[in-house]
């Protein structure tokens, strides 16, 4: 109504209007709604404000958005999930970091998620939540762009002369290294421009996941909700997918791309440095694009009024409902400590928090040490393990995502059910989860480790006699598997003095230490030992992958489920800062602790350490498979049963709105 107008309330049930004189006309599907549903004034046509071509109409819609927010987080996904991870070493040996220096470097997108997530969830709920995405791609576009910048200003890459790797009697391995610490590189100083480029990550990335996700939950009806936000997050599981393959392919072109001609290495080299900015710098600019789309949409698609209208309420009954109705609360800043009191009050959201935050925390874990597990366990390669490793865990987890929200779709689950659905899903999967009791393997044959050098030398050992004049570097480790099938330490420590390479496959020869085959020892092998670990015999592999598939899916179909339900139980005018909160204490409880759980425990099976010639403790080279199988599924267990455990709690404690208020035990979470 016109400034100083005051329009009487219609009756429950009417739709009496007020005057036409006190009034201007309101068109007619306005007229059909409740005046609830007046604060959808942002419906509109797509463009920028009177440039709306009819082509853009046709994207006006709740697909077309999604199709437009698909593509965002796949972008940011191959950025911070794929390129990220993959460059990690590379930008360690380039800047002369170590791995707790690029650890942060890891962390600074969830510590800018952690800091930024409330505020913008908060003050973004009732703004343009489709600016806000063109927003984020901007971000994300300039922390990509930013982050490849240390390449462009660090110069050339001089990769030195190569190390010796057989055996030299007069001890030209350790002749010409010495013991440098306090020497200091300037290119370490470059830490702080990618700590710059994630934190700037960070701020892209903070709206996607909660304003994004909150707008898909307005625009399309209730029972539908589940499965557009499923298909979203199933496709932002293609970006680390891409991020991976991308960023590998890169990997084999020089890092000074005009150099590679000249270069006299190989990508099998050790010196050799992948051209790791090239992707950062591409997926900059393909980001930027879609700032276009998500600049045209309205604030509101067409036709959220009327689904908001048409959607009954599930929130808690707790009385926080009619609490931010009455007061209006999220309008202004000093709203901010009661809207945040007043989801914390909310036993079921904070259960299903919690849940989510265990269930966060293996899924990390995994996604992190996952290569590893299989490369150590069943004794494969490290880039045919990160190959396995992806082909389990992002299908798998797109699959569960899709599946559960197709399902809770189809039967029109309440918040009731889809409480009822996780805890199916969530037992299933800890029950799948004892894969690791069965599909362990044993210990390989490690010469120094668990053999003893054909009797001649001691355990935890590398030197024997059979190596002691060859002067053998313990920081240079490059695993080589022997005719007798016992994997040593280096071509050195095998006491390997020469070597042929034929068709880029290397042979070593003359090796003191390693013995006749097992197997045909009058059989003349054309070689005594060829490069890699030696093949495994233990043949579980299979088994275990098939396994730990249906694990990750199981595992994952809790995940939409639980983001519904989040929206579901808190009040209409709160779902995005809900996101916010649950985005906070996802990574808090966690996205930030799980690779930290994970890490210690895997380092508590270590059996070998990477010494350099300062003494200094480096990377683990070998583990005990037995025991880094018992302290996964330790740990994943007791995750899994915490999730269950909060699940049945927001189980029991949630209370439909058309039921009143009145159990003790309810009153008592909602104070206190």
């Amino acid at each position: 109504p016109p400034r100083g107008v005051v329009q009487p309330s219609p009756q429950p049930g009417s739709l009496r209007e007020a005057p036409r004189s006190s009034r201007p006309r309101a068109p007619p599907q306005a007229a059909q709604l409740p005046r609830e549903t007046g604060h959808f004034q942002g419906e509109g046509p797509c463009g920028w404000g009177r440039l709306a071509p009819r082509a853009l109409q046709l994207c006006n819609n709740a697909e077309g958005y999604l199709a437009a927010y698909s593509l965002l987080a796949i972008f940011q996904g191959i950025v911070v999930n794929g390129l990220v991870n993959v460059s990690i070493s590379t930008i360690e040996k380039r800047y002369e970091l170590n791995s707790s220096l690029t650890g942060l470097i890891s962390s600074s997108y969830d510590i800018a998620f952690c800091v930024l997530s409330l505020f913008v969830s908060f003050f973004g709920e009732r703004g343009h939540k489709p600016r806000w995405l063109a927003f984020s791609s901007f971000m994300l576009g300039l922390g990509s762009l930013v982050f490849s910048l240390p390449h462009f200003c660090s110069g050339t890459y001089h990769y030195g002369s190569k190390i010796e790797e057989t055996c030299q009697i007069l001890g030209t391995n350790a002749a010409n290294l010495t013991c440098n610490a306090s020497t200091k590189s300037s290119l370490s100083n470059y830490l702080y421009v990618f700590i710059l480029g994630q934190l700037l990550l960070g701020v892209g990335g903070t709206p996607l996941y909660t304003l994004g996700t909150a707008f898909i939950d307005d625009s399309v009806p209730k029972y539908k909700s589940s499965l557009y936000i499923g298909i979203g997050y199933a496709m932002s599981l293609l970006g680390p997918a891409i991020g991976y393959v991308l960023g590998g392919q890169l990997l084999n072109i020089y890092i000074d791309v005009h150099l590679q001609e000249s270069a006299e290495i190989d990508p099998d080299d050790p010196r050799w440095l992948g051209a790791w900015w090239i992707a950062f710098l591409l997926c900059s600019f393909a980001t930027w694009l879609l700032i276009i789309p998500f600049s045209c949409f309205p604030k509101h698609l067409p036709g959220t009024a009327k689904i908001q209208a048409e959607k009954i309420s599930e929130t808690h009954n707790d009385g926080s409902k009619e609490l931010v109705e009455d007061k209006n609360i999220g309008k202004s800043f000093k709203d901010f400590p009661l809207a945040l009191l007043i989801l914390l009050r909310n036993p079921v959201f904070m259960c299903l928090i919690v849940a989510a935050a265990t269930e966060a925390l293996i899924a990390t874990g995994f996604a992190t040490f996952l290569p590893k597990f299989i490369e150590h366990q069943f004794s494969q390669s490290s880039s045919f393990s990160a190959t396995l490793g992806g082909l389990v865990l992002i299908p798998g987890a797109a699959l569960g995502q899709i599946i559960s929200g197709i399902l809770i779709s189809k039967y029109k689950m309440d918040c009731k059910n889809i409480i009822k659905f996780i805890l199916g899903t969530c037992s299933v999967a800890l029950l799948l989860n004892t894969v690791f009791l069965f599909a362990k393997c044993g210990n390989e044959p490690f010469a120094g480790v668990s053999e003893t050098y054909n009797g001649t030398g001691t355990l935890w050992n590398l030197t024997a006699p059979c190596n002691t004049d060859c002067n053998c570097l313990r920081s240079f480790y490059y695993p080589v598997c022997g005719r007798d099938e016992i994997q040593y330490f280096s071509p050195c420590f095998a006491g390997c003095t020469s070597s042929t390479s034929e068709k880029r496959k290397r042979t070593y020869h003359n090796c003191s230490c390693v013995g006749k085959p097992p197997r045909l020892p009058e059989v003349n092998v054309a070689y005594e030992a060829i490069p890699g670990k030696c093949r495994a015999q233990c043949m579980l592999l299979p088994v275990f992958l098939g396994f730990f598939f249906f694990t990750v899916v199981f595992t994952f179909m809790a995940v939409t489920p639980t983001t519904v339900a989040i929206l579901r139980c808190v009040p209409d005018k709160q779902r995005s800062f809900a996101l916010g909160v649950q985005s906070l204490f996802l990574r808090l409880l966690g996205t930030i602790p799980g690779p930290i759980f994970f890490g210690v425990a895997i380092d508590n099976s270590c059996t070998l350490w990477d010494v350099n010639e300062c003494k200094t403790q480096g990377a683990c080279w070998v583990y005990d498979n037995t025991r880094m199988a018992y302290m996964l599924i330790g740990i994943s267990a007791a995750c899994k049963v915490l999730t269950i455990f909060f699940v049945v709690v927001a189980f029991c404690l949630y209370k439909a709105p058309s039921k009143p208020q009145s159990t003790t035990w309810e009153l008592f979470f909602f104070f206190f």
